[in-house]
């Protein structure tokens, strides 16, 4: 079973600021190959670090160029972002986690919320539009 915890910090709802060794074996499934360490040019930043970086990121809020450099450069944690953006591994992980979650715990799908938000439509008035009961016959 994959556990989304800190091994160390075992407390309840603890933030999560590096991906544990179990969960990172699947994440790394996903995300392209690595550049070889024996090639010409930069060295490249390992992706865990850099996936670290961006988890630390979304974890905190804190900005690009603060990003602590024990996750590399926050250029390159930013880079990276935008690049497994485009090509939507972070959905592909989310989706994979959900498989492997729902096949090990199981997802409860018999409840469901919504969320949503009810207002004026700003282009809404006018003789296209009929009369709103809630708004006392008041075109909107």
């Amino acid at each position: 079973m994959i556990c989304i915890q800190n091994e160390k910090d075992k407390r309840k709802n603890s933030t999560i600021l590096k991906v544990p060794g179990k969960l990172w074996d699947e994440i790394k499934n996903i995300l392209p190959k690595e550049k070889p360490s024996k090639t010409i040019g930069r060295p490249i930043v390992p992706y865990r670090k850099v996936f670290d970086g961006i988890l630390y990121i979304l974890r905190t809020g804190c900005q690009w160029k603060m990003l602590p450099k024990e996750y590399g450069s926050g250029s390159t944690c930013h880079r990276r972002f935008q690049q497994w953006n485009r090509l939507d591994l972070f959905k592909k992980t989310w989706v994979k986690l959900l498989k492997i979650y729902d096949y090990t715990i199981g997802i409860n799908w018999t409840w469901q919320s919504i969320d949503s938000i009810s207002i004026k439509s700003p282009l809404g008035e006018g003789a296209m539009t009929g009369s709103n009961p809630t708004d006392r016959s008041k075109l909107g």
